[in-house]
């Protein structure tokens, strides 16, 4: 199959990484269905020959069928899945509510795993092979007292765990799953958090661009003898204490 031909559907899509990952892989030729809960409704991208727009939460196994449904049909069939869908909540481990672990959940782990079971369900009839791309967080590896996110790293750490499992159960069948695991990245989840914070995360004194979490999700994409690997984009922060 050439690049050209290849179908990829990013979640969470609206924007932030989302977008940027989009962005990138229409760029590079491919074919894309991106999905969020109101991406049609949203300035961010009109639908085109490669581009197709699905509404609804990601979290819902009819919104994973559609969009799965939306590839196949008007694209003939998917080679990649970038699970981008998720939310951050910060705050002190001991003030995490109820509510706040079920939100979590739903959108980090059920946005993750009906959409990768379908997509993975399509690629084994296809038989050749494909690509799932989770996003976490490189604070799974290094949390950092100056940002606590117990809570958020639960799940996200359960998106690592997945994807090594994944990697090797499906391995013969060609189907690679990794993971990018970003640090502080300039989107509008972090607007309005001072900016010399976020540089204090990172050794290198840095806040990563979106293009640069779409650059470790595009190499993951095509590399083809990587799998199960989580790739940090985080200018050093998971070698520990500087």
């Amino acid at each position: 199959m050439s690049q050209q031909q290849k179908t990829i559907i990013v979640t969470g899509a609206s924007q932030g990484i989302g977008a940027g990952v989009v962005e990138a892989f229409l760029a590079r030729g491919y074919q894309v269905v991106a999905t969020s809960r109101s991406i049609s409704k949203s300035a961010a991208f009109v639908p085109s020959e490669r581009l197709a727009l699905v509404d609804g939460d990601i979290a819902d196994m009819a919104t994973a069928a559609t969009v799965v449904q939306t590839a196949i049909q008007k694209f003939g069939g998917i080679d990649g899945l970038v699970n981008n869908a998720g939310i951050f909540i910060a705050k002190s481990f001991l003030d995490y509510s109820k509510d706040d672990f079920a939100a979590l959940v739903r959108t980090n782990l059920e946005g993750y795993l009906y959409i990768s079971q379908l997509v993975i369900r399509q690629m084994l009839v296809q038989q050749r092979g494909g690509s799932i791309v989770g996003i976490s967080s490189t604070l799974v590896e290094a949390p950092n007292s100056a940002l606590t996110a117990a809570v958020p790293m639960f799940t996200k750490g359960g998106i690592e765990a997945i994807s090594r499992s994944l990697a090797s159960e499906f391995a013969k069948d060609g189907i690679r799953v990794n993971v990018v695991a970003p640090g502080s990245v300039d989107t509008p989840l972090l607007h309005g958090v001072p900016q010399d914070f976020l540089k204090s995360l990172h050794p290198m004194g840095t806040i990563s661009s979106v293009a640069d979490i779409a650059d470790a999700v595009l190499y993951l994409t095509e590399a083809k003898q990587v799998t199960g690997e989580v790739l940090r984009v985080d200018g050093g922060a998971h070698n520990g204490k500087w």
